[in-house]
């Protein structure tokens, strides 16, 4: 059985096709996305946001600027623009969020559900 799949109508197979990672050889397995969409709290934008940031620290610390005759490389560019990239996923789905009129409920240690449109009250 393969390390990793392509399914376009999972949670995983959606996270490859927003982080790009969509033929072998894999960049990350179905283990390690998985593991991505965990931390995220399955939330696919948000878990291939962190795995491209993952993905571009990875490519920063390994690559460096390389210049041949014909051929130029720039790991810190590449990684920067890898970085822009998880940023306007991460926008995406908060601004998903505001456009669904969504607003979040902050549990504060101790105190109960604190409710954010009354800035006196608890739950």
């Amino acid at each position: 059985m393969p390390d990793s799949t392509y399914v376009v109508s999972t949670p995983v197979g959606q996270t490859r096709l927003l982080l790009n990672d969509v033929a072998t050889p894999w960049v990350f397995t179905d283990a390690e996305i998985t593991a991505f969409l965990e931390m995220e709290g399955g939330v696919v934008k948000l878990a291939a946001a962190q795995a491209i940031d993952t993905n571009a620290d990875n490519e920063a610390l390994a690559s460096k600027v390389l210049r041949t005759q014909d051929l130029q490389t720039d790991g810190a560019k590449l990684a920067d623009a890898l970085h822009k990239r998880a940023e306007n996923l991460r926008n995406q789905h908060f601004n998903d969020l505001e456009g669904d009129g969504y607003f979040g409920v902050v549990e504060e240690p101790g105190y109960g559900f604190y409710r954010p449109e009354h800035s006196n009250g608890y739950l």
